[in-house]
Parts: structure tokens; sequence; C-alpha cells
């Protein structure tokens, strides 16, 4: 790795550079009441936890509709992927290799996460970046959070914070493959200083790069509240109904050389023998979500949070299917002119409806030496799946709204958890966590896939973590932690046969430099697994990514996160992540039998993850940024095979934003712009692979055939917007 070598080079140039600049402690961001909503769930910038934070400012610079996975991008160790190709519908991230099941979101507090898959599908939220106050991404297993545990990493977002001033704002950007996107907002500010309304309504559009890959996406977000000296109470709704044509299928290497955007999604034969394109193979879904969250504090030491929430969720997708089995269906056999009928084309949906309901309660107590908090958390999840065929070629006896399968399921989830940081004084801090989750999973009916399913599992986990700080001086930080987390298996996992919790032992020590024109964060990383659920490279019939057991393994790495000002006009944040990430003993099927591999790579886990920021700010009021993402090779499989590997790319992006002021009519309008893949570089980000017995070629024998597949990604492209604010 020659970046290795040029890290230490890098590192000491920076620090020399820095002594010459006046001397700065490391600070804490002021806290201010809103962000008690989700204090007990996040960390300190001084606190043993390895966290990055992105506030409204720097979102707002490159939100022009991409989803929120692409405004993490530029964040250690993220990698983001978009199945459309340029960041709108489905996209996707993972967090040192782990993708974003494993990722634990919360919504200011309140846990995103599909209770069965454990996937978070920001497709349901689109625009939600335009309502997002800050967020902060801890990497590794962090600190005690609500829902799912973090395996890779905990996202937590705190939506728009009160404006004591009334404000409108008018957006609209345009760009490649037919993209844009239109949103109002509007705040009342402070009506006699205690009650405040704000909203946004959005719609966004877009063809995709990909054939067909269209996204139809609209979104409301509205906010009441009442402030006080010390009381904060919100009222909030917020939601989405997303239409995106299917592009989960990717390409296999020969298509990926031809027709790099090649959609075989709804792909049929005529019954003249043309091949069509079935026009409504969509995704269609649509979430509310309703929260009230209350805040009080008592005096200088007391306060308390209570939120709750109700989140329903409801939609299909819809496929056309040629040549169906009758008998996958529940459908009778026909006999027309003296043929026997069993087999037809049809167009089915698969649906999803489910309610999510949430109590949470945390209470903080504070004075100058100790910080204790501590909370419950409660949610129910009940959920339907079933599916409908719409339209046949031969119906049999079938009636519409007739469902060929349904099964239902309920999980119910109990959290208690109790964290403290201790001061010693101004140089030692210590940190505890001590966290129990318990879970009953249920589900019982047929599956899609025409398969029985009964589960009735419970699980008990403790979670905890611990940390130590110190304060070198004003300048140096150093800390250590560790974090113990438990997963329960996903609904995918159950129907694979896997009942098996994962284990997870962090181990992360680091040191942060800070200075007025420096600052370094560095951590080193020991992430030791028992029974990890690796992505097996695998999708099941709906682009849902398949997992397997892999026994012992782990993740080794290196991160670096650097910010240094240049000049009063010229700024730098690189940042680098290099890991190992090792299977250590893992067992596959190959040929018709079982084989012990040894040591093998953790699919889609690359060993090098480097970004760069660089912006020129000339004046207040302009800023323009190139922004390098490089990514190296990884395999999308856990064997090792040269099949499965998914090639290293680099690319860049420049952003431009300018604001211009005190004009007519408005506070400022807002310009600016974002030219993706800058210089339209060919690259895959995501993809699949899968293995098959073969035993028809040559019988007697048992041969295992590879093959995978791949999602290419937008060549250079731009989006460009303009704000009117009031």
């Amino acid at each position: 790795m020659k970046i290795l070598s040029i890290l230490p080079a890098v590192l000491l140039s920076t620090l020399a550079y820095a002594q010459e600049t006046p001397q700065d402690t490391i600070t804490k961001t002021p806290e201010v009441l809103g962000e008690v909503l989700i204090k007990a769930i996040r960390v300190d910038a001084d606190s043993p936890v390895t966290h990055s934070n992105i506030g409204r400012e720097e979102l707002e610079k490159r939100n022009l509709g991409q989803d929120i996975p692409f405004m993490l991008n530029y964040l250690p160790s993220v990698v983001s992927t978009s199945d459309a190709g340029a960041g709108v519908g489905y996209t996707s991230f993972r967090v040192r290799g782990s993708d974003a099941s494993r990722v634990n979101v919360t919504l200011n507090g309140i846990p995103y996460n599909d209770p069965e898959s454990q996937g978070s599908f920001f497709v349901n939220l689109p625009d939600f970046t335009s309502s997002v106050e800050n967020l902060q991404l801890q990497r590794g297993v962090g600190t005690s959070t609500n829902g799912s545990g973090a395996f890779g990493a905990s996202l937590n977002l705190l939506t728009d914070a009160i404006s004591p001033e009334a404000y409108g704002e008018v957006s609209n950007s345009f760009g490649s493959f037919n993209t844009r996107r239109h949103n109002v907002k509007f705040g009342t500010g402070l009506l006699n200083n205690r009650v405040e309304f704000q909203g946004r309504l959005s719609a966004i559009a877009s063809d995709g790069y990909i054939d067909r890959a269209t996204s139809d996406l609209k979104s409301y977000f509205l906010q009441g509240s009442y402030v006080d000296d010390n009381t904060l109470i919100k009222a909030i709704t917020f939601g989405g109904h997303e239409v995106t044509y299917q592009a989960w299928n990717g390409v296999d290497a020969q298509t990926l050389e031809e027709d790099r955007t090649f959609n075989s999604a709804g792909m049929f034969t005529d019954e003249q023998g043309n091949t069509r394109f079935y026009d409504n193979e969509v995704d269609d879904y649509r979430q509310d979500h309703y929260q009230l969250h209350w805040n009080q504090r008592y005096n200088n030491n007391w306060s308390t949070n209570l939120g709750l929430n109700y989140t329903y969720g409801r939609g299909f997708f819809e496929q056309y299917k040629e040549s169906e089995d009758f008998s996958t269906y529940n459908l009778t056999p026909l006999e027309i002119g003296g043929e026997n009928i069993d087999e037809t084309d049809l167009i089915r949906r698969r649906w999803l409806d489910n309610d999510y309901y949430v109590v949470n309660a945390s209470a903080t107590y504070k004075n100058n030496k100790v910080e204790l908090d501590m909370g419950a958390f409660y949610s129910h999840y009940a959920g339907d799946h079933f599916g409908e065929i719409i339209w046949a070629r031969y119906a049999s006896g079938s009636e519409i709204r007739d469902r060929y399968y349904f099964s239902d399921a309920a999980k119910e989830e109990y959290t208690v958890f109790s964290k403290a940081t201790y001061r010693f004084n101004d140089k030692w801090q210590v940190f505890g966590d001590l966290q129990g989750r318990f879970i009953n999973y249920q589900t019982g009916g047929i599956t899609s896939d025409i398969i029985p399913i009964d589960v009735d599992q419970n699980y008990s986990f403790f979670n905890p973590k611990t940390g130590i700080s110190h304060q070198i001086n004003s300048r140096n930080q150093l800390f250590a932690y560790y974090g113990r987390a438990h997963r329960e298996p996903t609904r995918n996992d159950f129907e694979e046969g896997i009942t098996t919790p994962e284990k997870l032992n962090d181990y992360e020590m680091g040191w942060r430099f800070a200075s007025q024109n420096l600052k370094i964060n560095t951590n080193i990383f020991y992430m030791d697994y028992e029974d990890q659920l690796v992505l097996s490279g695998e999708l099941n019939d709906v682009g849902a990514p398949l997992r397997t057991t892999s026994g012992s393994s782990y993740r080794l790495g290196l991160e670096i996160d650097v910010d240094v000002r240049l000049s009063d006009a010229w700024s730098l944040r690189p940042n680098v992540a290099l890991s190992r990430n090792k299977n250590r003993d893992f067992v596959t099927s190959i040929d018709g039998e079982l084989r012990s591999l040894g040591e093998t790579n953790i699919s889609f886990s690359p060993e090098i993850v480097a970004s760069n920021m660089l912006t020129y700010q000339p004046v207040a009021n302009l800023q323009l940024s190139l922004l390098s993402k490089y990514v190296g090779e990884q395999y999308m499989g856990n064997i090792d095979s040269e099949a499965s590997l998914l090639d290293s790319f680099f690319i860049n992006d420049l952003n431009i934003f300018y604001e211009l002021q005190n004009v007519p009519v408005f506070k400022s309008v807002v310009f600016s712009g974002l030219v993706n893949n800058l210089f339209d570089v060919n690259y895959e980000s995501n993809g699949y692979f899968f293995t098959y017995d073969d035993d028809f070629s040559n019988p007697g024998t048992v041969t295992t055939i590879e093959g995978a597949g791949y999602y290419p990604q937008a060549g250079v492209n731009f989006l460009a917007g303009i704000t009117l604010k009031f």
C-alpha cells in the first residue's frame, strides 16, 4: 500500500504547519435545548467514541435532490451507491464494509431501521436532507442507541431546530437524466416567544442513468413547537411516497461492456415473439411518521425527555411474470380447446402493510464532574406480507384481491440503558454504558416463495461499553474504547434457517489534535465478530442481499480525518481508512463438497477508502469545492474468487455555492451546482456474486458455476439549483 508510506510525511508536514499557529482547545459544540432530544444517544466532541458530524450549513451546499447516503459519501469509511446510478431513487451506503442493515439509524432518537429487514430506505423519505438540522455518524459500536444494534455504525439525525424568525424558501433544481427537485419551506418564527410552526413540501423526479430507472418522489414535513426557558415540546409529522422503476437486476460483465445502462427489469416476450418491457414494473410505497417529543429541564442538573412515535407504511412492488405455474398461485389447471393449461403470464403485486409504535424516555443528570443518562425504550411492530395477482392471461377461478400468499409478523423490543461520564479533572474522564435489549419476533404463514414460515424467537442481549479520554494539553487528546454488541437475525435470515445472533467486541483507540488551522482525528479499530452474518453476494428474487454465517471474523483498521486551513481562502479536508477484513476460517460448498477455505476476505470490504474536500472560498458567500473519492477493489463474495472482484474507482465532483445577499424582495438568493463524476469515469460501486451447482453438463459430477452482476454508476452529470429565501 503506497498510501501507507506517504501518510507519515503528510501528517508531519501538517503538524509542522500547525505549530506556527496560535493555540486553540478541543471544544464542544454549545448545547441548545433542541439537541437534548437526542442527547441520550449522541456523544460530545471529547467523548472516547469515534464519530463525525455534519451540520445544516454543509448539507445545504450539496443538497440538490440526492439522498442521505450521498450526503455521507465523504465521511471516513463510507461508500455510497445508487441503483439508478445517479443518487436519486434507491440508494444505500456501507460503513467499514457493513451494509445499511447493520447501521443503526435514528430520527430524533426514534429508530428508522425496518424492524424485520433492519434496512434503512431513504427513498421513502425523499428530500429529507432539507429538514435535517445536523447529523452524527458514530463508527463501530458507539454509544447505546434505540433499535437494532450498531454493527458497523450508527447514524443519528436531528430534524429542523426552532427558528426564532419567520422565513420562507422556494427551491428548484434541475440536472442530467431529466432530474428535477422542487420544494417550498416556511417557518412562522416564534409567536409570542413561545410557539413556532414550520413545514416543507417536496417533489423529486428523475429518469435515472439506468434505462427506465425512473423516480417519482413526494414528501412533506410539518412541525409545531412550544418552547420556554425550561420546556420544549415538538409535534412532528413527515413522510413520503415513492414510485421507482425497478433497477435491482444489474448487468453481467458482457452487458457492462456493451450496454452499461441496460435494465432487464420488466422484460417479457409478447404473443408475437417481440421483446417488450412492462411499463409499470415499479416499487410503490408510502410511509408516514408521527412524533411527539417533550423535553423538560427542571434545574441546572436534571432534565427529562419523552418521545412517542407512530409510523405507518404500506405499498407494493409490481412485476410482469411469464409462464408462471398455476400451482404457485393456487390456481386450478384449465382445459381450453382440448389443451391443458397449467401456466400463465401474469402481473403480480407483493405487498407490505405495517405499523410501528415507539415509547422512548430518558433522564439526564449533570454537574461539573458527572453526566448521567438513563433511559428506557419500547417498540411494537406489526406487519403483513401478502401477494396479489392483478392480471393474468389465464385467470382460472381466481377473484380480484385473492391473496396467493400471506404472512403476518410481530416484533417487540424492550431496551434499558444507563450511561455515565465522570471527569476526574481537566485531563481525565471515563465513560461507562450499560444496555439491555430484549426482543421477541414472531411470524407465521406462507412466504413469497410459497414456503411455510413459523418463527417465535426471543433474544436477551447485554451490551456493555466503556472508554477513557486523556487531555494531554490544549491541543492533544488520547482516547480508548471498548464496546460489546449483539444483533438478532433479519426476516430473510430466518427464511434461510438462521436463528443464531451475531456478537461483536469492538476495540478502538485514537488521538485528536486541534489548533486554530488544523484538526486531526485518527483512530485504530479492531472489530472481533462471532457468527457474523456477512453478505454472501447473492440476491433474493426481490433484489435484497442474502447473508451467510461466517463463524469467526474480524476487521482491523486505521482511520485518519484531517481538516486543515491552508489560508483565509483555501482549506483541505482529507480522510483515509485502511483496513484488513477477514473471515478466519470460511466454509462453503464447492463442486458439491463442503470445503474450508481458511482466511478469506469479507465481502464488500475494500482495504482502502479515501476522500478529500479541497475548498476555495475567496469571499464569504462564494465557495467552490473539489470533492474526491477513492474506493479500493473489493470482493463481492467471501471465497476470494476473481469472478467476484469489484474494481477500484476514483471519482471527483465539483460543488459550487454562491449566495447573493441584499437583493430586492428576498433576504437572499442562493445558487448551487454539482458536477458529479467530473472526469467521466466508468465505474461500478456495487454488485452481486453467486454460485450454483451444475450437475447436468457432466453426469456423475457436480461443478460449481460462478457469476456476477454489477450496478453501473453515471458518467459526468450535473445538478444546478436556485433557492429564493424570504
